[in-house]
């Protein structure tokens, strides 16, 4: 595979991540629009707003069964144009059941659009020999950005959710399919290489097991059974077992997300005495600087490993919860808020990668099953520092998401081990990393 094919299928996944970040937020900003389009009740919104990541996480176990007879790219191929209808029936519709189909084929369509995309990101990561994946997600960042200024913009001049997103389904449609045209995978066939011949696949996976018996060795942990502790299954076959720490992981880092999309406003708010005006500047704050962090991820995994990058980040985001717990006012709350979005950036994107290592010979499989758990800590993080706010303080639920997001540095190992450290001196062999 030629270094011209990568980059070109590395430009056309950044432009799919960056499309589905514009979509999801023009959706999620826009829900307040939504329910009085509808006439949603206020008692009636939480099911439908449930509904969407439940059908997400059974769109991405669908996507782990269809891409064991199809390539990851054709899921995301259609898949990426289903989820821009979809946000344009929610618009369109007039009756109620308008809009429960519109968002039930959502959700479904995105749970398959998340579990392709990181697919083919830890595949290509894998072609590439070193750390990619950050910077995919960084682009979603960035469309959420955009997304989001757009759905103001929509607000602030009353226009109509069908006119709101009629123009921009309307640009990124075409685009979307265009750029599909460049999708590549860093393998075959699940087990074979680029050339579909599983040679390169023996030697990542020889790679990855070698170096998970060695950290076994070192640590104490099994490797490669069901009943072990290790982080690595021999040959790369999946268990979901050595898979549960990553899930768990990922858990948590969505618990802290939800807690900073849901409550932040609120907190600064109700806590801190902040103005109306104040209380919406967190969120932006949290998702610019979620961006940077992106940004310059992949340079930090380079540099100094996944283990250590996400440790850091687990650690930087539990002193800003810890930050907004004890804040005496606004400024030091969004400075809590600020920590947060440089902390949690890396956790996510990272998780995905530490499958694909883990997994060298069943990627897809692993990525697909860990997707389910974004939408599992964005469904309770909402509801559970809301329920400990009302009965016991929000300052106090707070630490929740704190703790949690500190038991990250109990599995961090499951982030190496070692030698998948790609990149600044750590490159492995080239045959290593086109599995």
């Amino acid at each position: 595979m030629t270094d011209a094919v990568l980059r070109h299928g590395r430009a056309s996944l950044g432009l799919s991540f960056g499309v589905q970040g514009v979509a999801f937020a023009l959706l999620v900003t826009r829900i307040p629009a939504i329910q009085d389009r509808y006439g949603i009740s206020d008692g009636l919104l939480p099911v439908f707003l449930a509904a969407v990541p439940i059908l997400a996480g059974a769109g991405s176990v669908a996507t782990e069964k269809v891409v064991a007879r199809v390539r990851p790219s054709v899921v995301l191929r259609w898949a990426q144009p289903l989820v821009l209808l979809a946000l344009l029936g929610v618009g369109a519709g007039r009756e109620m059941w308008h809009v429960a189909v519109a968002l039930g084929v959502f959700g479904l369509a995105v749970g398959a659009l998340d579990a392709s995309m990181n697919m083919l990101g830890v595949s290509l990561q894998r072609a590439y020999g070193r750390s990619i994946m950050t910077g995919f997600h960084a682009a979603y960042s960035l469309g959420g950005i955009a997304g989001a200024s757009l759905a103001w913009a929509g607000a602030r001049w009353e226009m109509s959710l069908l006119a709101s997103y009629l123009p921009v389904v309307a640009v990124l449609l075409p685009a979307a399919l265009v750029g599909s045209r460049w999708y590549t995978e860093g393998k075959g066939a699940e087990g074979a290489g680029p050339d579909g011949t599983k040679a390169a696949t023996k030697a990542a996976t020889k790679a990855a097991t070698k170096a998970a018996t060695k950290a076994a060795t070192e640590t104490g942990t099994e490797t490669g059974t069901e009943s072990g502790a290790g982080f690595v299954g021999a040959g790369g076959a999946f268990s979901f077992k050595l898979l549960l720490p990553l899930c768990l992981i990922m858990t948590f880092a969505y618990i802290g997300d939800s807690t900073v999309s849901n409550w932040s406003a609120k907190y600064l708010q109700d806590v801190l005495g902040s103005s109306e005006q104040l209380a919406t500047v967190p969120y932006n704050v949290y998702m610019v600087t979620t961006l940077l962090g992106r940004a310059v991820g992949d340079l930090g995994v380079r540099r100094f490993g996944a283990v250590a990058v996400v440790r850091g980040g687990s650690l930087l985001a539990a002193g800003g919860f810890a930050v907004v717990a004890v804040a005496p006012g606004a400024w030091v709350g969004m400075l809590g808020f600020t920590m947060l979005g440089f902390g949690l950036c890396v956790i996510v994107p990272q998780t995905f990668a530490a499958a694909g290592r883990m997994f060298p010979g069943n990627s897809d499989a692993a990525v697909a099953r860990l997707n389910i758990f974004n939408y599992v800590g964005f469904l309770v993080g909402s509801p559970l520092v809301g329920a400990l706010g009302d009965a016991w303080s929000y300052r106090g639920a707070m630490l929740v998401p704190m703790v949690l997001v500190l038991a990250t540095l109990v599995y961090a190992r499951a982030f190496g081990p070692e030698p998948a450290r790609y990149g600044g001196g750590h490159e492995r062999p080239r045959t290593a990393d086109v599995g």
